[in-house]
């Protein structure tokens, strides 16, 4: 079953001569459950790709459906009510509100759209991230890796149809980078979540189950690692 689905996806930044083509025509899917990672060097195109899978940006051309939502059909109102409902976002540097606590960042989602917390689901969650013990602290109190669990807690309270993630290691150190990525790959795993990493890790890159490599805007490879 496809949750993501991209068509001749395409953005360009200015116009005439200072026009830069930022994505070429590029066009997949990712079934449900799939870990697909994303890689290719920096200006690749990677970043302005997830940010298009999440509808932070709209493209020049092309659709992205998400189980089956043609995203950049809705209007704004209706995208940004998507996009929190349907797809968890994971950042490098975390974006967690600071006057926010642990517990209040990762049930924002849910108390944006005026729904009651699961206090069970919120309470697995939690344990799942060994925060147990810090629902009542500020991020400025935590270390980035427990900062990046927040993140991801408040990615997957909703049960979004598909998570997304940013270089989600890149401002930790290898034993925090590896907690994260397992945590992640469990998620994937253990709830069957959709799951696209962009990464310019190699090591992140050949634990998914399909490598995209991005190169000038466009597609150089797709090769899956694990059928």
């Amino acid at each position: 079953m496809e949750m993501l689905k991209i068509e001749n996806l395409s953005k360009v930044y200015g116009k005439g001569d200072t026009a830069v083509k930022a994505l070429d025509d590029i066009s997949f899917s990712v079934d449900k459950g799939e870990f697909v990672a994303i890689i290719g060097p920096s200006g690749s195109g990677k970043s302005t790709l997830l940010h298009l899978l999440g509808g932070v940006d709209r493209p020049t051309e092309g659709k992205v459906f998400v189980d089956g939502t043609d995203m950049y059909e809705l209007s704004e109102t209706q995208l940004a009510i998507f996009r929190r409902r349907q797809i968890g976002l994971i950042y490098q540097f975390y974006n967690l509100l600071p006057i926010l606590t642990v517990e209040e960042n990762i049930t924002l989602p849910l108390l944006l759209d005026s729904h009651k917390v699961d206090q069970k689901h919120f309470k697995e969650i939690v344990d799942i991230l060994g925060l147990q013990k810090r629902i009542e602290y500020l991020p400025n109190q935590l270390s980035g890796g427990q900062q990046q669990r927040v993140s991801i807690g408040r990615a997957i309270i909703s049960n979004p149809s598909i998570i997304l993630a940013d270089e989600p290691t890149g401002n930790l150190d290898s034993e925090n980078s590896k907690e994260i990525v397992d945590l992640l790959k469990m998620f994937n795993r253990t709830y069957n979540q959709t799951l696209v990493v962009i990464t310019h890790d190699d090591r992140i890159a050949l634990q998914a189950d399909r490598v995209i490599s991005i190169e000038d805007g466009r597609i150089a490879k797709d090769e899956v690692i694990r059928p």
